[in-house]
């Protein structure tokens, strides 16, 4: 596929190609933690894409992050220097970004590669569809250090794998190889080209979500 668009911010890469819309996150770390800035913009991008896909020229939309990190989650320094409006807030973005995931026109996949956690994994889990990476790594540690999530996995993940292994994920504070969270049901498939993978599948979707 030959990309027919390129956008580069400090918070993400959007490029199209052809029909298939790649948003790959980024930030300066490189571990895509999920700070209030970054929240907004990918909303805002995710937002922006909609009118693509009115006009017919998206339909589906792969996101990604890099080799080792499709997300560390929130920044917990971030978070640890807001006030109580602030979180508040902070939180509603979150959801407002997981919900329009949730409810965008065509299909969204995750393409995994690395870790993906806390509000990583809510970030994959509002996908319609999760591709992981042999070296995929998912967890939500909140628990082990204090704080739960308030963007929707505590909601999406029981619906994936079952309310008793949801519990487990998150109590423990469990991390799951890619092997384990497709035995569980928590990714849809492994694939060595998580990416190309996903292109495939948007093709054979053809803009249904299912």
């Amino acid at each position: 596929m030959a990309s027919e668009i390129s956008i580069t911010t400090e918070h993400y890469a959007l490029r199209r190609e052809q029909d298939c819309a790649v948003l790959e996150l980024s930030s300066g770390a490189g571990t895509n933690i999920l700070a209030m800035a970054r929240v907004r913009a990918v909303l805002a991008a995710v937002e922006r894409l909609n009118d693509e896909v009115q006009r017919g020229k998206v339909k589906a939309l792969v996101i990604t992050g890099n080799e080792k990190f499709f997300s560390a989650g929130a920044d917990l320094n971030e978070l640890s220097q807001l006030t109580a409006a602030q979180a508040f807030e902070f939180s509603r973005q979150g959801q407002a970004l997981m919900l329009a995931l949730d409810q965008f026109p065509v299909p969204v996949i995750a393409a995994i590669r690395g870790y993906c956690m806390g509000g990583g994994m809510d970030l994959a889990l509002a996908c319609d569809y999760r591709i992981a990476a042999p070296n995929a790594i998912f967890g939500h540690r909140g628990a082990s250090l204090g704080v739960m999530t308030g963007w929707g996995g505590t909601q999406r993940l029981p619906r994936l794998i079952g309310k008793s292994r949801a519990m487990q994920m998150f109590l423990l504070a469990e991390m799951v190889n890619a092997e384990e969270a497709l035995r569980i049901g928590l990714v849809d498939r492994i694939g060595t080209e998580s990416i190309e993978d996903g292109f495939l599948l948007a093709e054979k979707l053809n803009g249904h979500k299912s």
